[in-house]
């Protein structure tokens, strides 16, 4: 029996799957976070298509696009849907909705699935994640973790996670911990477009009832720009500042930046970007800090010289009141979870003062 095809506006309402046809690098760019990729063209006969379409005409641009395209849905259902129950129940995008998730859906439906086309397609979503990184910023409470670099602030973040606070990880979702050495090891920073979808499907699992702890951070991640509307909502926000020693901290950074530390290599490659900021005098000390493997002098003189100017600079310009002030004895692993629990506390209490 031939399943209904439904149009929907919603993508994560009773489906099981969610198919995004479009070709791979448009997939690259953005899609629905946790879509699956099984393109009805390929990029290049994607191309293809299009080049007989403006230089020969449309009529034998859809014929050569047809063909293509029920070879490729044929080997995604042999090769990707094999394991599919009956019961399976599948949502399809393309650009607009039209003809490429529409020629998918047509042949998952005869199959007996009940498959779902996306209306207006990824065109209508990234609309839809525009308009809500506005209208879903506007009722939340955030609370931001101040402090310098170095005082373990994404660390107490995804501790108080971990134990029931609601926390907006925007480094996590950048793939990137906001500094000059702040690049992951071994992973890619998302596009902005598919850094704002990750963004806003976070956004969509908040609260707006309960205090929303977000890490101070600069406008821009890596390459990832923080939306207009959280940051100047960040920019007002109240803050928690976590303080520590430098022994602390450098303690810290040497564990948390091992795999730097075990790369002087690529250390002394972000040191020479900074010659235009500080100069060839103390670049050349931390050059000659890096080949002798004094790291204890290295990171000191990197959090006074560099990353403590740069926060006290930043912290100017933030408009919020400071809830208080929490001194770490220290940074350690033991010392994190103890750490978050006061945030979330004097967090929450503030929200419900």
């Amino acid at each position: 029996m031939v399943a209904p095809i439904r149009i929907g506006t919603e993508w994560t309402r009773d489906v099981d799957t969610i198919i995004d046809v479009r070709s791979p690098a448009e997939f690259a760019e953005d899609h629905i976070p946790g879509a699956i990729n099984l393109p009805v063209l390929s990029d290049a006969e994607r191309a293809k298509v299009g080049t007989i379409h403006k230089q020969i005409s449309p009529f034998e641009a859809r014929k050569l696009g047809a063909s293509m395209a029920a070879t490729n849905i044929a080997r995604h259902i042999q090769e990707n849907l094999k394991d599919q129950a009956a019961g399976w129940k599948p949502l399809v995008y393309c650009w607009r909705g039209g003809q490429r998730s529409g020629s998918m859906a047509r042949i998952l439906a005869e199959i007996g699935w009940v498959t779902t086309v996306l209306e207006g397609g990824y065109k209508y979503y990234r609309q839809r994640v525009s308009e809500e990184l506005i209208s879903r910023v506007d009722p939340l409470h955030p609370v931001l973790l101040q402090g310098p670099t170095g005082t373990a602030k994404t660390h107490i973040l995804r501790a108080a996670s971990a134990a029931g606070g609601q926390v907006l990880d925007l480094e996590g979702l950048a793939c990137h911990r906001g500094s000059l050495l702040g690049a992951e090891p071994g992973a890619d920073q998302p596009g902005q477009r598919h850094f704002e979808s990750l963004l806003h499907q976070a956004l969509c699992q908040l609260d707006p009832s309960r205090p929303v702890l977000i890490e101070a951070e600069s406008s821009r991640i890596g390459q990832c720009h923080i939306p207009r509307a959280l940051w100047q909502k960040m920019q007002h926000a109240p803050q928690i500042l976590i303080k520590a020693d430098i022994a602390a901290r450098v303690e810290f950074l040497k564990r948390d930046y091992a795999h730097i530390i075990a790369s002087p290599e690529t250390l002394t490659v972000l040191i020479d970007g900074m010659v235009y900021r500080h100069g060839h005098a103390i670049c050349d000390e931390w050059r000659r800090q890096v080949s002798e493997g004094d790291w204890d002098g290295l990171v000191t003189a990197l959090i006074t010289d560099h990353y403590d100017p740069a926060y006290q600079s930043s912290t100017r310009r933030r408009k919020g009141d400071v809830l208080g002030a929490i001194t770490a004895g220290g940074l350690s692993p033991d010392d994190i979870p103890v750490l978050a629990a006061s945030v979330t506390e004097l967090a929450e209490k503030a929200v419900m003062a």
